[in-house]
This record gives structure tokens, sequence and C-alpha cells, in this order.
């Protein structure tokens, strides 16, 4: 946190607008920042390749108070680089106000606001919007900003027909036309630079038939640093996984009624006994006491009835340990209910070497299908979730996953690649209202 007054020095300050505690954003700021200060590096040592020598100077991060507390890490890692790097903190009224908002409009209003008053208050020359499918809304109606911005834009849905076989509800129609009106309307605001993409597949359909391109694909980073297999081993005996058990591990914020957990819980109850012994369910994340306590109640009929291990770590994990519980792992588990956008656990998984379990909708199950990343069902079904945990007792490794396709995947989701895409594209644009 940094003092009002001091905010605002660095002749062409980027803010970048963040204020979320969970989700990709603790990740994205991590990789941003240590990019920030490599090429920092390389400035002060003239390097003639370094792609921040041009425009900015100083990079504003604006959260809210939690994520102090949070994701301390990632605020330790900025303050440990140069002093081109702060992070401004909202007033906790201001994150009440965003965080218990009535409805998604209110909160886009909310936000917009918030974007309003820093943008001023940092004298910020360029902004970039971590999460602009929140906020899009003002935009969209013509209200501007004290200077231009950019945007992340995680979930377009409006081109899933184009690869899915799931026929849209009523709702995800209207949802799509929607995405198509605003995405147009956003495109033409005087102030809009760059709209960066995690989905590959709408990039060309955005720009198609654009003087300019208003759409990259922003590959979505992933860092695995492998850990020893002594390490991975010392993992498993800290959980008391029993020897000779199948690991099933699920990731994440898992009471959500997205993530599936209890689909994949109705799925389990229908593997016969012979097959539940050879099991354990590894639930990874879930910080929240409300959540844990869904999770529990979801997961009492399995501790009850079946001899399945079930190994919960209830805690928010560091970024540097989160690989570890993927190499441990035999099969990742994502049954999302019809999600839409990116999933960090594919890239994680793929990273590891190991299959997943997942939805077969939207952009999530054709990168499953197209890189051979493992098993892709309904998952709205359990008996479909059952059946592909049979094919994973049952069939070689080889059958189910394409190692070298996954690889490829991987790599071609660096945060170096991340990071650099976001800053050349920023620089490029005149810094001017």
């Amino acid at each position: 946190m940094i003092a009002e007054s001091d905010a605002g020095q660095g002749a062409e300050a980027l803010m970048l607008f963040s204020p979320w505690c969970y989700g990709h954003y603790p990740s994205y700021l991590y990789h941003l920042i240590r990019y920030w200060q490599h090429s920092h590096r390389q400035s002060i040592q003239g390097a003639s390749n370094n792609a921040l020598n041009s425009t900015l100077s100083t990079l504003n991060i604006v959260v809210v108070p939690r994520f102090f507390q949070e994701h301390q890490d990632v605020v330790e890692l900025a303050t440990a680089g140069p002093a081109t790097i702060r992070f401004i903190a909202t007033t906790l009224e201001e994150q009440k106000n965003v965080e218990t908002a009535a409805s998604g409009y209110r909160r886009a209003f909310a936000q917009y606001d918030l974007m309003v008053r820093y943008a001023e208050r940092l004298k910020a020359s360029q902004g970039l919007v971590m999460y602009f499918d929140s906020c899009q809304l003002p935009f969209v109606a013509g209200l501007k900003l004290p200077c231009p911005f950019s945007g992340i834009y995680f979930r377009p849905t409006w081109h899933y027909g184009q690869f899915t076989l799931v026929a849209p509800t009523w709702r995800e129609q209207m949802q799509r036309w929607r995405e198509r009106f605003f995405l147009n309307r956003l495109l033409a605001h005087p102030q809009f630079r760059t709209l960066f993409c995690l989905d590959p597949f709408v990039v060309d359909r955005i720009n198609k038939g654009r003087r300019t391109a208003p759409a990259v694909y922003l590959p979505d980073p992933v860092e695995f640093k492998a850990a020893a297999i002594g390490e991975i081993a010392a993992l498993k005996a800290r959980l008391q996984i029993e020897p000779g058990r199948r690991i099933l591990m699920a990731f994440g914020r898992l009471a959500d009624a997205r993530k599936g957990t209890s689909e994949l819980v109705a799925a389990l109850s229908l593997l016969p006994i012979e097959r539940c012994r050879q099991l354990c369910l590894l639930l990874v994340g879930e910080p929240d006491p409300n959540g844990q306590a869904t999770l529990e109640q979801w997961l009492l009929p399995l501790r009850q009835s079946l001899p399945i291990q079930i190994v919960t770590n209830y805690s928010y994990v560091p970024e540097s340990e989160v690989s570890h519980y993927f190499q441990l792992a035999d099969l990742i588990l994502a049954p999302y209910q019809r999600h839409v956008g990116m999933s960090g656990i594919l890239l994680l998984a793929a990273a590891a070497q190991k299959p997943v379990l997942s939805s077969n909708y939207g952009l999530m199950g054709e990168l499953v299908i197209r890189y051979g990343l493992g098993l892709a069902v309904d998952t709205t079904c359990p008996k479909q979730i059952t059946q592909a945990l049979y094919r994973f007792l049952l069939e070689p490794i080889d059958c189910l996953f394409n190692s070298k396709q996954a690889r490829c995947f991987a790599e071609q989701n660096s945060p170096e690649q991340f990071a650099s895409t976001i800053f050349q594209h920023l620089q490029s644009h005149p810094i001017s209202a």
C-alpha cells in the first residue's frame, strides 16, 4: 500500500485495475510484475530488445484491501523490485460497494466509478482492466475514463456454435446476442485500445472486416516448476494418502455449483465397491469456511457408505506449491457445468503431463478434444462421469491422453508470452486520451 500523494509519480503511468482476490488475477499480476522487473533490469543494463524501454515508466496496481492478506507473495514480489511498481488499495467502503452490489449491472458501474476515481488520483496515462467481462456496460453506454484503456476478455461465447454439439438454451442464445451487441459498441469507443482475448478461436472473428486489429490472442500463463520425486513423496505422506490408491484431484473453489463437485460425488457413488477401493479423492483449495461446510455435506454419503479415501486440504495454496499437487495426482477433475472461457486447470494438468476429466462444453471441451488432454464428457450427467472414471481405471493412459500435444499446449502458454503480449501492445499505442 502506498500513500496517495506518492501514487501519481511517473510521467507515463499504467494502471492495472484488479479489485478481485480470487481466480486468475493474482497469478496474472505476479507474472506481469516479474516481467516488468526483468525488463527494468534489462533497461538498466542497456539491453536493446527491452520491451518496456520506450513509454511505460510506472506500474500502479489497484486492488482491494483483502488482497494484501490473501496474496502476500504477490505484494512482496513487487516491493522487492524497483520503485516503479506500486500497489494501491481501495478503501474498505469501496470494496464493500463493489462486492455487495445488488446486480451485475450495478457492480459494473461501481467498478467504473472506481476506475475513474483511481485513474484521476494516479494520473494514469493508460488503464488495463484485468477482468473486462464484468464491467463493459458503462463503456457500451459511452461513458469515458480519464485515460485510454484496454481489457482482458475472458468469456466470449457467441462463437461456441462452431465447435460444440450442445444446443444452446434460450438464455445462452440471448447471452450470445448481448455479447455481440456489447462488443460492437465497445470496439467503437474512442478511448478503447486493445481487447486481449484468452480464447484463441474468437480473435479472427472479431477482427474480420476491420481496418485495424483491436483483438489479440492472449496466452493464459502457466508456470510449472517440477518438484523432485522426494518432495512429491513427502507431500503424499503429509496428506496421508494410502498406498496403491489412484489419486483423483479437484482444485480450486470447489463449493461453487458451477464446478460440478456435487455431480462428481453423485458419479463416484455409482462406482462398485471394488473400484472405490482403488481411488483417493483429493480436494485442494476452498479456503472459505462456508464452502468447506457445503463440501463436507456433499461428501458425507461417500464417507459413510463407500471405501473411497477422501482427503481434503482446505486452504490457499501458494503459487510455488500448486504444481506439486498436479504432479501428485493421477487424474485431474474438471467436471464444470457448461463452463465458459478458459481454465487454468487444463494448462497445469498439461504441464504436469496428467490427463483431465473435463466438460465437453464450449472452449474447454474443444481444447481437451483438440489437444488430446484427456476425457471430455457431458458433466451435467453423473452417469457419463462414472463411465469416464471406468475408462480411466481400465484403459492404458495412452488411449486417454496425448502427452506430446499436451506439452505443446502448455508451452504455448508461458508467462513470458502472456506478459510480453500485454506490454508490447500497450506501449504500441500513443499515450493520449
